[in-house]
């Protein structure tokens, strides 16, 4: 098994040389012998991720002018020799955000516009967060305006910046507890041109539904049916609702019919499967009505816990129509490989079907170590 290389890594010399190389144009007589002992400390080698890129932003503080404007001019200076330079904006630069987080909450104008040049460049989602919770009022009327911004990137931004609950990122316990001021921001990002910013309001509608399903349940059914592109979002938005089986985002996406479609024959390959191996199972799909249905077809599997318990995970299979008075093979398998995000447990498990939010007949199977 190919063993990935740790993303901290990226943070090595081959990539200081080039931003050395870059910082030079604004910086000739920065000394790049101090900058590189000042970021590999003898602390260098146990810091994770985060704890390189925060310690980055110290280092740069204390090689760039020690006026917070001055230094702001800088680092927007710097993005066009980047870019200059062949060198991209992935994660790597996420500390020259980081800088004005950590150093910029008390110049709240010229932070703000300077996420507007940085952000394009790499993507300031993180950074803004403690400046809303600091300045919400100003910070919040900024992002508003972001929604008309011609750039994909500052639009994303101005939804992005603001999911209550975005992965890795500062929590934001006011929009969690009341997320009524993301609505309208939301709602001006629903047709946007762009799939990039279409994805980041998606995402903050499903951190919404997570804290509020109601608030998501009543957005759809206000949106839904606009446009293409809304629909798009909103199905993404509700993907936690559907798997849920909520019935009035079932019934919002067409999926409400439950008695007339059946489940029948359903077969494992066989009740034991080893570690490694993929579990074989079919079915029939079953349209009784004399009409063609709407169908949402998923299986969920109950793994066993260490405790006993069993946990359910939906897996989806798809959505598609189905001719009246049909009956439907479906076919379908379930690896058992290893992966670092699960630990499977020997014995019995459960796999059931689930057609439109209802659960048909659940099987018992074992697992089982490799023979």
């Amino acid at each position: 098994m190919q063993v990935m290389e740790p993303l901290k890594n990226a943070y090595n010399s081959s990539f200081f040389n080039a931003f050395l190389q870059a910082f030079k144009e604004i910086q000739p007589q920065i000394d790049t012998p101090a900058f590189l002992q000042a970021i590999f400390t003898e602390a260098w080698e146990q810091m994770e991720l985060k704890q390189r890129m925060h310690h980055i932003t110290v280092v740069l503080h204390s090689f760039l002018s020690q006026d917070f404007r001055e230094a702001i001019q800088q680092i927007k200076q710097l993005i066009p020799i980047l870019k200059k330079h062949k060198i991209v904006g992935g994660f790597e630069y996420l500390f020259l955000p980081d800088y004005i987080a950590t150093y910029g909450t008390q110049f709240l104008v010229e932070s703000m516009a300077s996420f507007e040049t940085i952000t394009p460049f790499v993507s300031c989602e993180f950074a803004i967060r403690p400046f809303i919770m600091q300045h919400p009022k100003y910070v919040m009327a900024k992002i508003n305006e972001w929604t008309f911004h011609p750039n994909l990137h500052i639009r994303r931004l101005a939804s992005e910046g603001c999911r209550p609950r975005l992965p890795w990122a500062m929590a934001l316990p006011e929009f969690k507890k009341d997320p009524a001021v993301l609505l309208p921001i939301l709602e001006k990002l629903l047709n946007d041109d762009s799939p990039y910013v279409r994805k980041s309001v998606a995402n903050n509608l499903n951190d919404i539904s997570k804290d509020h399903p109601l608030i998501l349940i009543e957005f759809t059914e206000k949106h839904y049916g606009e446009t293409e592109k809304t629909d798009w979002i909103l199905k993404h938005a509700n993907r936690n609702l559907l798997k849920q089986a909520e019935p009035r985002i079932l019934k919002v996406f067409g999926f409400g019919n439950t008695t007339q479609i059946d489940v029948q024959n359903f077969k494992l390959s066989t009740q034991k499967v080893a570690l490694g191996e993929h579990l074989y199972f079919s079915f029939d799909l079953v349209n009784n009505a004399k009409k063609t249905l709407l169908v949402r077809l998923e299986y969920a599997v109950y793994y066993l816990k260490n405790n006993g318990t069993l946990s359910k995970k939906i897996f989806q299979i798809g959505q598609k129509e189905f001719p009246p008075y049909s009956i439907n093979k479906i076919r379908k398998k379930q690896h058992f490989k290893p992966i670092s995000t699960r630990k499977y447990h020997f014995g019995t498990h459960q796999i059931s079907v689930i057609a439109n939010g209802k659960e048909f007949d659940i099987i018992p199977f074992q697992l089982h170590e490799t023979s």
